[in-house]
């Protein structure tokens, strides 16, 4: 009977600092690169499906899109700003999405969602995330 007590008391112990541990998001300790710097590096074949947020924000609302680039700042609970070698827009990206990866401003990084223009500013609502 003790060492089952014993046993439950040890597990609940070492169970807590699992249970405290973040989940992944946008981390704002890194500064993000300069817009001369901003770099996307080859990607092969998949170059020619990626466009550029100047390219995007001319597309029809609810049109989808794929970035590549840089969460530069976090706006709100879920908004955040997104900038490339076309400028900067504001995206919607759930907690969800992440998938408890961690994100800091220095790190490239790979969107999918759709065009909302019905939002002013326009604003990109992301349904896929990727760390490059």
């Amino acid at each position: 009977m003790k060492k089952t007590v014993i046993i439950a008391t040890l597990s609940a112990l070492l169970t807590l600092p699992a249970l405290a541990e973040e989940k992944g998001g946008f981390k704002n300790d890194e500064a993000p690169p300069p817009p001369h710097q901003l770099k996307d590096g080859y990607r092969g074949i998949t170059d020619a499906r990626s466009i550029d947020v100047k390219q995007a924000k001319e597309m029809h609302d609810g049109g989808t899109v794929t970035l590549r680039g840089y969460l530069i700042k976090k706006k709100g609970d879920d908004l955040y700003q997104f900038r490339d070698k076309g400028g900067d827009i504001d995206v919607m990206i759930p907690h969800a999405v992440f998938q408890g990866k961690d994100v800091s401003p220095d790190e490239l990084v790979g969107i999918s969602g759709t065009l909302d223009k019905k939002q002013k500013p326009y604003r990109i609502r992301v349904s896929h995330f990727q760390k490059e």
